[in-house]
């Protein structure tokens, strides 16, 4: 049982990282190669995917696309990014210049003879495999390839946030847990031991068990 409850513990914390590390925004230097629209039917990867523009239906299983094409700064890497509205949903960007922001881009579009970089904040993934692309929220000129990209306030204004309350949420837990939890497995525990359970093998596997959710 020790290792199901590390199993589920590692599980959960790994989606939280995950979470974090899709929504929190993010900062590459490019150079932009182009920009275009692309009709996209949307599939089994619909939730990687914004929703419709604010005032436009939402219903429709497909729908014009903005597009940024760009190479990163320092790799030389293509990186493509989608342009999409966030509206009021999540992650709460509340964006709704999309047309404004891909006129932008298009406008910092420069050659590899005579670069022009540009910073462009973004949150979600690349993955060519199930063709999800991170979502641009913002882009604007910066001096060169190893211009600044400033420190993450924000991110370590949340992260810092959440820190906090899942340390009291842990305090908490493990205050209730030694004051009510141990003690009920305890008398579980002594009861059983009282009966003389004929099975040992069962016997110790529950007394084992019983130890393993016990405050440490």
């Amino acid at each position: 049982m020790t290792y199901i409850k590390w199993f589920l513990i590692i599980t959960f914390w790994t989606f939280v990282a995950a979470f974090f590390h899709y929504t929190l925004p993010q900062k590459d230097i490019v150079r932009i190669t182009d920009t275009y629209e692309k009709r996209i039917d949307f599939g089994e990867n619909s939730i990687f995917w914004a929703s419709a523009d604010t005032g436009n239906a939402g219903t429709a299983v497909n729908r014009d696309i903005f597009f940024i094409q760009t190479k990163l700064a320092k790799s030389g890497d293509v990186m493509v990014y989608r342009n999409e509205d966030t509206g009021w949903g999540w992650p709460p960007y509340f964006k709704f210049d999309t047309t404004n922001l891909q006129a932008e881009a298009s406008d910092l579009k420069s050659a590899a003879e005579a670069p022009q970089y540009a910073m462009i904040k973004h949150y979600g993934w690349r993955n060519e495999f199930l063709s999800i692309f991170p979502n641009a929220i913002s882009v604007k000129v910066v001096d060169g390839p190893n211009a600044s990209k400033g420190w993450p306030i924000l991110n370590i204004l949340i992260l810092t946030l959440f820190a906090a309350v899942s340390y009291f949420i842990f305090v908490r837990w493990r205050r209730f847990r030694m004051a009510r939890i141990d003690p009920t497995l305890e008398e579980i525990q002594d009861n059983w031991e009282a009966a003389g359970d004929a099975v040992e093998g069962g016997h110790g596997r529950l007394k084992g068990w019983l130890n393993s959710w016990r405050a440490k």
